[in-house]
């Protein structure tokens, strides 16, 4: 079946980057860099590195990040030419639209939906649990049918209230502004950097290196290789640096130092917690929802436990702010192009943010997170994100031989083999996620196309035009 030519138009560099976008502009390149880490660093480094290390790569889980790490950096890498020659909000469906057309951007843009809803309340739940977790330690016993889901646990539950509460207090700050926005996730990144860095000097002193790496590589290299897929979950969130590209003062400067600076900064501190925390504790020992909770208690530093959970307090807050942030920028430059209705291109004429499109989803995303039980769905967070780095990719080796006269204020090295090598390593980790992940992928797909064909296409500003 041949797809109409139509489906098929791009939308031009030109008209995606010259629109009156009426975004309030005041974010720098810390700004940037903080809400990449402020996005990357929450479950994965306080839950899912023990979990990994366990099941599938013990101590050697420090190479599994090493390897995530390279082929993150080879789509960041892409991802950051990409937005300093399109700095505008939409992220990877603004690239898509740019390189691949129209059909391909509504596809990437659906995918982004689900990825950050999804992951937005998975990371919700979690911040629930441990909030629940903490007041505990001082006496603090919420109902458990205030905090489990209903369709989690049908004959003790009724709602999560705390994930709820704290997706709608999130919603409102962003509807604010995305200056104060920037400002409390930046508090949130330093409480949540400065633990991590006391529990590496602090757990350095303990390190078993003859008890505990002894075996170093337990499970083989195809151990080290599945734990690579598995806290690639980790990493994600670097990408939503993008979605801020709009609201940049220097976008094309700013936006590359933003994601690799970020994505750089995460790593080393994913392998030095990784390498400390299969140091102190045997890697079996590892399976549990806080294993550096667990880790300090196992060499005596009880003190530190309590803080441990409110840097992961901290942590998953700051995560759930720019994804929030990030989804309902996607929905902005989806309503822009008018393949979404025009209320979430509006944006507020006192705060300059897209209000309609952040109390939408941040409704979406509590409601999701206080009545469904998604931990489930994880995978699907990965599987949205493995695709739209493809397309990035993709992206930029498309763009460097249909223009390549355009000014590249940042140039992604070595195209177009960086760019083939990050098509390839995330396909790969694609082609290992479970089938009933991609079909509930496809289901999703077919309800965007839907929509698509049922308002998109009759609307598309690029065809009316």
């Amino acid at each position: 079946m041949q797809i109409p030519k139509q489906l098929l138009q791009r939308k031009s560099v030109e008209a995606l980057t010259d629109v009156e976008h009426g975004l309030k502009q005041t974010l720098t390149a810390k700004d940037l860099t903080i809400l990449g880490i402020g996005a990357v660093i929450g479950a994965g480094i306080f839950v899912l590195t023990g979990i990994a290390a366990a099941k599938y790569a013990g101590p050697a889980i420090v190479v599994s990040f090493i390897l995530a790490g390279i082929a993150c950096g080879l789509a960041a890498m892409c991802y950051s030419e990409l937005a300093a020659m399109i700095p505008v909000s939409g992220s990877a469906y603004s690239y898509a639209y740019a390189t691949m057309g129209e059909l391909m951007a509504w596809i990437i843009g659906w995918d982004l939906i689900l990825e950050y809803a999804l992951a937005s309340s998975t990371v919700a739940i979690g911040w629930a649990g441990y909030l629940t977790s903490f007041l505990e330690n001082f006496g603090v016993h919420l109902p458990t049918y205030l905090t489990t889901a209903y369709l989690a646990n049908p004959a003790a539950g009724f709602i999560n209230l705390p994930a709820v509460a704290i997706i709608l207090l999130l919603t409102g700050l962003l509807v604010i502004g995305i200056r104060q926005s920037a400002i409390f996730n930046f508090v949130m990144v330093l409480i949540k950097l400065s633990v991590i860095v006391v529990f590496i000097i602090a757990g350095s002193q303990h390190i078993e290196t003859g008890e505990n790496w002894s075996n170093f590589m337990p499970f083989g290299f195809g151990g080290v290789l599945t734990g690579a897929g598995v806290i690639f979950f980790a990493y994600i969130g670097f990408d939503a640096v993008s979605t801020a590209a709009q609201e940049a003062i220097n976008p094309q400067r700013d936006v590359p130092i933003g994601i690799i600076g970020s994505l750089a900064v995460c790593t080393l501190l994913y392998i030095l917690v990784a390498g400390v925390l299969t140091g102190i504790i045997s890697y079996t020992e590892l399976n549990v929802p806080a294993p550096i909770a667990l880790a300090v208690d196992h060499v005596g530093m009880g003190w530190l436990s309590p803080i441990i959970k409110i840097a992961a307090i901290a942590g998953l807050t700051s995560v759930m702010l720019v994804l929030l942030m990030g989804q309902s920028r996607i929905f902005f430059s989806m309503a822009k192009d008018q393949l979404l209705p025009p209320l979430f291109a509006q944006v507020h004429p006192k705060y300059q943010t897209p209000h309609l499109s952040t109390i939408l989803v941040g409704v979406a995303v509590s409601l999701l997170a206080g009545f469904m039980p998604i931990e489930k769905l994880g995978e699907l967070v990965s599987i949205g994100t493995l695709f739209a780095f493809v397309l990035v990719c993709g992206g930029v080796w498309i763009l460097r031989n249909s223009h390549p006269e355009m000014e590249r204020h940042f140039k992604c090295p070595a195209v177009p083999y960086v760019p083939i090598g990050g098509i390839l390593v995330c396909l790969s980790l694609m082609a290992g996620l479970p089938v009933d992940t991609w079909i509930r992928l496809f289901v999703w797909l077919l309800i965007g196309f839907l929509i698509y064909f049922g308002y998109g296409v009759k609307h598309s500003q690029l065809r009316s035009s």
